[in-house]
């Protein structure tokens, strides 16, 4: 687990630099990526479903993302953008691709609805933490 943490971290930092992230907040941006990773690791390891476990540790990216960006009065995407980067579902837009390869339409069909929902609770975790924060802000 602690190395795949550690990749997260590096893999965030890689493409905070890629994205142009100024170098100042690299360290913060990859730290974004690896604890949102370590959430997700963890809650898998409790035995929370794949949908869950990646809401929350998407809106845990979220929260971080908009507090080092309040703290550091930068703009949130710096941080949000590249950390959120280990989260994304890759492995099953590959296997959905694969699985139409194969002529398996079924699985590919599976894969699909569980990629969808993996995204869609990614998106969904960043646009509530986004209305929280901005609901305080107001106040």
């Amino acid at each position: 687990m602690l190395i795949q943490v550690i990749g997260s971290f590096i893999a965030v930092v890689s493409m905070a630099i890629t994205i142009g992230v100024p170098k100042k907040f690299l360290g913060r941006a990859g730290l974004v990526g690896a604890v949102g990773w370590l959430v997700y690791l963890l809650l898998m390891e409790a035995g929370c479903s794949a949908v869950a476990s990646m809401f929350l540790a998407a809106l845990v990216v979220a929260l971080i993302s908009h507090s080092f960006a309040r703290l550091m009065k930068t703009p949130v995407t710096l941080f949000l953008i590249a950390g959120i980067l280990p989260l994304v579902p890759g492995v099953g837009m590959y296997r959905i691709v694969y699985n139409l390869i194969k002529n398996d339409n079924s699985l590919a069909g599976f894969y699909f609805s569980e990629t969808m929902q993996l995204a869609g609770m990614i998106a969904l975790a960043i646009f509530i933490m986004d209305t929280i924060f901005r609901i305080f802000q107001k106040n």
